[in-house]
């Protein structure tokens, strides 16, 4: 074989790495898991979204066309979280297991050490997209949805995996902390999402005066949902083309999906090039942390005064041990001060009519939904690394040595947790409280009510509704100590951190994806029963509560405006204490098969 064209078979096809990862990995049961869960949570999106009466020819084409559009934007939002489960460990994890120095001293270079890891982990999020095929041809099945739109939805999605895999592998080169790199992408992904959709929603206009359908910006090639809307919405998000604007504006807003689709890839081209570039220095220490340390090194003189431990150390240990750090604290206070502060900003900009009504209720969404996610991602975090992070140092053999039972050590790993979350999870939930004394007071002179249509009727709806203050603090407490738990259960059963962070994370977005967009086409489509399963997680919660028009349609075409709404905190107040009795459960469960777990891993952490 030619030279040359071994060297360019090994930087995919017959790279070492590449053929590694695809035969290891196959055989991995919670690859096989991940790939069932994610077919089997289309297809139950895919059957809610068909639901409905037989009806007429064209009311099945347009239950189908509205299927392929759910699974479409469902498909994107899964692959946006599942590629960091086969992509965060990439690089990181051959530092972790001590077998960087091996790597760098074998034939390969740095451009097929790159795509080895790229390409061999790449290719399960492509198997699963070629395996959804199927269940986006049975949308034809009903008519409505062309050919073409199924093949450039999934190019959206495809890209979208290729630039997530391709930022996974940069963080993955550029970070000392491995084990950070995953939380640090998730956050970076969801605030990207939210910013880019919020400015978006902002910057929107009418394309004529008097018009509904709303031109594309310039956010929208820059990111997949707004180009998947583009696509599939676009009687409503129409791609604007001016025949006497640039060549590059007409590209730009006028074909957002061609546009987003060349920027993922050359962006994905240079991050390789850029962790080409990186690679051979990932293995070295930064000094910079212990400099520091030295720097600001407190010394202590004389005998340290006792501390008060109360009845679980261990929640003392998570809370006032771990979560005391200057840092921590830094983080939380500071997600405190500038949530609370942006929410009463934006109450102060629409009191004095600096912004629209329609502004204040997408900034305020955009805020409160951001802030939830971020605590999701804060408690998956700490609670998947709790248990995992303390067999990778040691700790754990010597707390086991302790008279402490499995019952007490996972309940203080809760109790600590959720006190340090409890700061961050008062911000969203003091934010929504404020918005309802708002409307309550009367909005200081400014319109609380905003005029919707709904079936052809007029009706005045507030701006938020009042009662759902009520029960979203007990709501996101529920979901916020499943997540804990979620990720507890995976701290035991993984190995290493970078397993149980993904694993987490993937589990509970799984979850509330599907329970999201379930609640979603029930809320739309539902009367009564609809505002009660529109409370299922707390991103419902606050979708039906500042967009009741849209989330909750199929109680206000019906006129039962009230039932719906007494319907929606009924449904919070259930959902919460189903949360509480899942955590429990999983309590009951993990303290059982506690010991049996720890034991199996003994030893496997370094």
């Amino acid at each position: 074989m030619p030279a040359i064209l071994d060297w360019v078979l090994r930087l995919g096809p017959t790279n070492p790495i590449s053929t590694r990862l695809v035969q290891t990995g196959s055989r991995r049961v919670r690859h096989l898991t991940i790939r069932s869960a994610y077919l089997g949570a289309l297809m139950v999106v895919l059957l809610f979204g068909l639901l409905g009466d037989t009806g007429t020819l064209r009311e099945m084409a347009q239950r189908g066309a509205a299927a392929f559009t759910i699974i479409s934007f469902g498909q994107v939002l899964l692959i946006c979280l599942l590629t960091p489960v086969f992509m965060a460990g990439a690089i990181a994890q051959e530092a972790n297991a001590q077998t960087w120095d091996i790597l760098l001293t074998s034939p390969l270079n740095s451009l097929q050490v790159v795509l080895g890891n790229l390409f061999g982990r790449l290719f399960f999020i492509i198997a699963l997209l070629l395996s959804t095929l199927p269940v986006f041809a049975v949308t034809q099945f009903f008519g409505g949805v062309p050919g073409e739109a199924i093949f450039d939805s999934f190019a959206i999605s495809g890209c979208s995996a290729l630039i997530v895999a391709a930022i996974a592998i940069t963080l993955s080169v550029t970070r000392t902390a491995g084990r950070r790199a995953v939380f640090i992408f998730y956050i970076s992904v969801v605030l990207y999402l939210f910013v880019t959709w919020a400015l978006d929603s902002l910057f929107r206009t009418p394309i004529s005066p008097g018009s509904a359908a709303q031109g594309t910006t310039l956010l929208t090639p820059l990111n997949p949902f707004l180009a998947m809307e583009s696509l599939l919405l676009s009687n409503s998000y129409v791609p604007l083309i001016d025949s006497q604007a640039s060549w590059f504006k007409q590209l730009w807003f006028g074909h957002p999906l061609a546009v987003y689709c060349w920027l993922c890839v050359l962006l994905s081209l240079m991050l390789v090039g850029l962790s080409t570039v990186r690679l051979r220095v990932i293995g070295s220490r930064s000094s910079v942390g212990s400099r520091l340390g030295r720097i600001f090194k407190k010394t202590e003189s004389g005998a340290r005064a006792p501390r008060r431990v109360g009845h679980n150390p261990i929640a003392w240990w998570e809370h006032d041990g771990r979560g005391r750090t200057l840092t921590a604290v830094i983080s939380r206070w500071s997600f405190f001060a500038i949530g609370i502060t942006a929410a009463v900003v934006l109450l102060l900009l629409y009191a004095q009519a600096s912004i629209s009504v329609q502004t204040l209720r997408v900034s305020f969404l955009t805020l409160l939904a951001a802030e939830t996610v971020v605590i999701m991602l804060t408690a998956l975090n700490l609670s998947a690394t709790a248990v995992s992070r303390e067999r990778e140092d040691g700790t754990l053999d010597l707390i086991l040595t302790t008279p402490i039972q499995p019952g007490p050590y996972l309940a203080g790993k809760l109790k600590g947790l959720i006190q340090n979350l409890l700061p961050m999870i008062l911000v969203p939930s003091i934010s929504l409280g404020l918005a309802a004394l708002f409307v309550l007071i009367g909005g200081f002179g400014q319109p609380t009510s905003v005029l919707t249509m709904i079936n052809t009727n007029n009706v005045m709806l507030p701006i938020v509704l009042p009662e759902s203050a009520l029960v979203f603090p007990f709501l996101l407490t529920g979901f916020t100590a499943f997540c804990v738990m979620v990720g507890l259960h995976w701290s035991i059963k993984s190995r290493g951190t970078i397993g149980s962070i993904t694993a987490s994370v993937a589990v509970v977005f799984l979850v509330g994806g599907v329970l999201g967009i379930c609640g979603v086409t029930s809320g739309r489509e539902i009367d009564v029963v609809g505002g009660f399963l529109s409370a299922l997680s707390p991103i419902n919660l606050l979708l039906a509560c500042f967009e009741p028009g849209e989330f909750l349609n199929g109680s206000l075409e019906s006129g039962n405006e009230s039932a719906s709404r007494i319907s929606l905190v009924i449904g919070g107040a259930v959902a919460s204490f189903c949360y509480i009795a899942v955590v429990f459960g999983m309590h009951s469960s993990m303290k059982r098969s506690f010991m049996m777990s720890v034991r199996r891993l003994a030893g496997t952490g370094n």
